[in-house]
This record gives structure tokens, C-alpha cells and sequence, in this order.
């Protein structure tokens, strides 16, 4: 950041930047609890009978801030500090799914929200009457991808539709993908021509350029079928930019996922993000329950939870998949 040039590539200076503020916040709150712990155990060695009240509540809190700093030492993967290229598409259930999948954008978008990240939609793709059809945004900040790599699978909603005169109750499903948006994937070449594509106008809530150009871009790699769509930057070339991007980023989770497949055998508990695959499900009636069914744990604070308190479901899937690969890698040794 001293360099002459530092700023001559602002986008690149302003991550960097948001990097290094990050850190040193992480560092500092690392080297408070130390010096809490030397307080503690000052304040431990004068053997003061009256003080155990308050030393004891002094380690139980201090106890919770170590958990939840400890939280940032289970990302371990290889793109888990890489920002994180959300997708949400409604199920079957017409109103209800959209409805659904509008829910879960607002969820997410508080989860970001609240830790000072920043949310960019890609594409959109509004119902005629409420909700979504589907939605693709970027998550940008620390350990983006590895939040939200946890979110990836079927969610299913069961509660009284506000849709339904007869105030039946229903239950419906929406698909949530998760990748991690890769700035240069080397080994993912593409042929143009297996690539089709397409200009549209660019939609959205207003602004310029808005429904007046051709800007919007949608490319489909005829091989695999993937389409990708993006209508959020000014320019034309810039949302190809930014689509090849993403396309680039789910063909290298095909060939991970290809991978992973040959290794499911061993690991037997692994489950693709497919429709039956429900993942969590959020029950608000007749009771609120919020049940995560790959590691059990739940909450009866559905609101809280539809606000974008995530934490603990995503602390406890990251705990899982460290159990998982420390489970292959004894199967491998044996």
C-alpha cells in the first residue's frame, strides 16, 4: 500500500485496502482477548475471595468472545476467502415459491448487511405478480464464500400462505447454488464456439441505462447448458466480463464436483444440492421450528433466523465438513 502506484488500479487498491482494514480489526480483537486473559489471571492471583464473582463472570465472557473469534479458524478451504456468486431459484407452488425465494434474498442480504459486506445483483427475474423467479448476486467481504458455502441445497418453507383464501397450510421449496467467484481460472479454457450469446434490455428497480439499451448480456455454454446472466454493470462489455467470469467459476466447480464424486463412496455423508435434498427446513406453523438436516441443529427463533441470524447453522456445517474430510482422510489411511 506504500507503493507510488498503489492507486493507479483503484478497484484493485480499494480491495486491498478493505483487506488490510479487515485484518488489522482481526488482529486487534485477537490481541484484546489476550490481554484480557492477562487481566484475568492478575486479577485470579490475588486470591481474593470477594472477587470470585466477578472473575467468573469475567471468563464466561470472556469465554464467548474466544468462541465466536474462533469461528474465523474453521475456514480452511482453498476459496473461502473468495467472494461468493449466490443463485436462488423457486421451486414448484406457482406464488408461493416466488414468495419464497424473495424471503431467502432478504435473509441473506441481512446476513451480508449486517457484517459490512457489500451485495450486487447480477440478474433478476421479477414474478408478474410477488416475489422472485430466480436471482443471482455477488456476496463481497471477509470469508464471503466460506459463510455461504453452507447455504447451498434445497430450503423448504412450511407455513399459512398469505396467498391462499382458505388459509391452508403449504409447503414449498426453493433451490439456493453457491460458488465462489474466481478472478483467473487458468485451467478453464473455453471454446467460442461453444458459447451462445445473447443482448437483451437491462431491467431493474430504475436508473440509467434501464430498459433504453441492449446492455444486458445472457451467454450459454452449449456443452454443459449453463446460462448465465448478468444486467447490473453500465456497459455491454462489462456484463460479458463479469458473466464469463461466473461461467468460468461453475465450470471449475463441475470439474471439483466431478472429483468429489470418485472420493462419496468413502465418505458416504456428503449430499448434492438437488431438489429431495432438502437441506434445512424452516417450519412456521404450527410451531417455528428451523431445522438444518445435515447436522441436526435447530432453533425455534424462526424470525430471528429469517432476519439473517445465520451463524449457527453455518459454524455448525463448517465443524461438520471438517469431521468429513478428517473421516476420509483416516479412511485413507486405513
Amino acid at each position: 500500500m506504500t507503493e507510488p502506484d498503489f492507486w493507479n488500479n483503484q478497484d484493485q487498491a480499494q480491495k486491498v485496502s478493505k483487506e488490510a482494514s479487515e485484518l488489522r480489526s482481526e488482529v486487534d480483537a485477537w490481541e484484546g482477548v489476550v490481554k484480557d486473559v492477562k487481566d484475568l489471571r492478575e486479577l485470579a492471583e490475588l486470591e481474593d475471595k470477594s472477587l470470585q464473582e466477578d472473575i467468573e463472570s469475567k471468563r464466561e465472557a470472556l469465554e464467548k468472545r474466544f468462541l465466536k473469534m474462533e469461528f474465523a479458524t474453521l475456514f480452511s478451504g482453498e476459496y473461502d476467502k473468495d467472494p461468493a456468486i449466490v443463485a436462488i431459484h423457486a421451486g414448484s407452488g406457482g406464488t408461493e415459491a416466488q414468495d419464497w425465494t424473495q424471503m431467502l434474498t432478504r435473509m441473506y442480504m441481512r446476513f451480508a448487511e449486517a457484517r459490512g459486506w457489500r451485495v450486487t445483483v447480477l440478474s433478476e427475474s421479477r414474478a408478474e405478480d410477488v416475489g422472485l423467479k430466480s436471482i443471482t448476486f455477488r456476496v463481497e467481504g471477509r470469508w464471503a464464500f466460506g459463510y455461504m458455502k453452507s447455504e447451498a441445497g434445497v430450503h423448504r418453507l412450511v407455513r399459512i400462505s398469505p396467498f391462499d383464501a382458505e388459509k391452508m397450510r403449504h409447503t414449498t421449496f426453493a433451490l439456493v447454488e453457491v460458488i465462489p467467484e474466481l478472478d483467473d481460472v487458468t485451467e478453464i479454457e473455453i471454446d467460442p464456439k461453444d458459447l451462445r450469446i445473447d443482448t437483451f434490455l437491462s431491467g431493474g428497480k430504475g436508473g440509467q441505462s434501464v430498459n433504453t439499451t441492449y446492455s444486458a448480456v445472457r451467454i450459454v455454454h452449449l456443452p454443459t447448458k449453463i446460462a448465465v446472466s448478468c444486467q447490473n454493470e453500465r456497459s455491454q462489455q462489462q456484463n460479458k466480463e463479469t458473466a464469463m467470469k461466473v461461467l468460468k467459476s461453475k465450470l471449475h466447480q463441475i470439474q471439483l464436483k466431478e472429483l468429489e464424486q470418485k472420493k462419496s463412496s468413502l465418505r458416504g455423508a456428503y449430499q448434492s444440492a438437488e431438489w429431495g435434498n432438502q437441506i434445512r427446513s424452516y417450519v412456521l406453523h404450527p410451531y417455528k421450528l428451523v431445522k438444518d438436516h445435515r447436522t441436526n441443529v435447530e432453533t425455534s427463533d424462526a424470525e430471528a433466523v429469517l432476519e439473517g441470524d445465520l451463524e449457527l447453522f453455518m459454524e455448525a456445517y463448517l465443524r461438520y465438513e471438517i469431521e468429513q474430510v478428517d473421516r476420509f482422510e483416516e479412511s485413507n489411511r486405513e
